[in-house]
C-alpha cells in the first residue's frame, strides 16, 4: 500500500517534468506561452483523472488553444517590456521610479497568476477573454492560492537563475500547481 503510494506520486512528479519540458518547448515563441501552459495544465488533469493521453493530445490542446492565446502571449510580452522599461527608469534615479517599478513587477505578478489560472482551467471551445476574467476574480478573491503560484513562479526563476536546465521541468511543476489551486478553489 505505502509503496504504491509512493509509485502514484513519483509518477505524477514524472509526469509533471515532461509535462514541463513540452510547455518549454511549445513556449520557445514567447507568445504561444499561455497556450503551452494550458495544454500542459490539460494533458496533467487527464493524467489525475486516470484517462489516456500523452503527446499526441497535448500537440493538439496546444493547437486549439494558440489559435486565440498567442493574443494573451503578445500582451503579456508587452506587459514584460512595459515593466522591463519601468525598471531601467527607476534605476536612472528619476522621482518616484521605484514606485513605479514596484507597482508595475506587483501588476506582473498578478497578470502571471491570472494567466495560469485561467490556464489550468482551460478547455478546447473556451473564449480566453471569459476565462481570463473569471480568473482575475479568482486571483482577488482567493489570496491564499494566488501566493502559491507567485511563490511557484520564483521557484521557477531561481531555478533558472541557479541552473538554467533545471527551469524547463519545473515549468510542468508549475503547471501541476495551477492545476491544484484551481481544484482546490472549485471543491470550497
Amino acid at each position: 500500500m505505502v509503496e504504491s503510494r509512493r509509485r502514484v506520486g513519483f509518477g505524477i512528479f514524472a509526469e509533471c517534468l515532461l509535462t514541463g519540458v513540452w510547455i518549454a518547448l511549445a513556449s520557445l515563441p514567447v507568445v504561444t506561452a499561455p497556450a503551452a501552459f494550458a495544454a500542459g495544465a490539460r494533458h496533467l488533469r487527464r493524467h489525475l483523472g486516470q484517462r489516456i493521453g500523452g503527446r499526441r493530445e497535448f500537440i493538439a490542446d496546444f493547437r486549439l488553444a494558440v489559435r486565440r492565446g498567442w493574443l494573451v502571449g503578445l500582451a503579456g510580452t508587452g506587459a514584460c517590456a512595459a515593466v522591463w522599461i519601468d525598471l531601467r527608469v527607476a534605476r536612472s534615479g528619476l522621482p518616484g521610479g521605484r514606485l513605479a517599478a514596484a507597482v508595475g513587477i506587483f501588476a506582473l505578478l498578478g497578470a502571471a497568476v491570472t494567466v495560469l489560472r485561467a490556464a489550468a482551467v482551460w478547455e478546447p471551445g473556451a473564449r480566453w477573454r471569459p476565462l481570463l476574467g473569471a480568473a482575475a476574480r479568482r486571483t482577488v478573491r482567493a489570496p491564499a492560492g494566488s501566493l502559491l503560484l507567485v511563490c511557484g513562479i520564483a521557484v521557477v526563476i531561481l531555478c533558472a537563475e541557479f541552473l538554467a536546465p533545471l527551469a524547463v521541468p519545473v515549468l510542468g511543476v508549475l503547471a501541476a500547481a495551477a492545476v491544484a489551486v484551481e481544484e482546490r478553489g472549485r471543491t470550497r
